[in-house]
């Protein structure tokens, strides 16, 4: 698999790891179209989970294709982000986006999230000397 790949060790897979995401994350960021949850943790890189609903999304054409952008678009951002479990959700209406604007919604925000991370990175670091 390229390095640019979606491999196995890149998702959230189990209940349980998008149960902790859901009641521990430390960041959020979100647009009218998507949330997204971050917990920060100690084993190797970002890892993704989608929760893209059939009452936000409701044609299989649109949520596939909705995923889809999203993975590609963390494929491309996860060297950036630290150590973290993210879950994504999409909201209402979402669908309805052409895949530029999908795109453009997902860089503000990992931008933001990234930013968030690095703030919080940087606040951390005087304490621990």
């Amino acid at each position: 698999m390229s390095a640019s790949g979606f491999p196995r060790s890149a998702r959230l897979l189990q209940a349980g790891e998008f149960r902790a995401v859901f009641s521990s994350a430390c960041f959020k960021v979100s647009c009218r179209n998507f949330l997204v949850l971050a917990l920060p943790v100690d084993r190797g890189g970002a890892r993704l989970g989608l929760v893209i609903s059939k009452k936000n999304v409701p044609a299989a054409v649109q949520r596939n294709r909705v995923k889809r952008l999203v993975r590609e678009h963390f494929r491309q951002k996860r060297k950036q982000l630290f150590a973290v479990d993210l879950v994504v959700l999409a909201r209402k209406d979402v669908h309805k986006l052409g895949n530029a604007a999908i795109r453009q919604r997902l860089e503000s925000l990992w931008q933001d999230l990234i930013a968030k991370m690095r703030r919080a990175a940087g606040k951390k670091e005087p304490q621990k000397s």
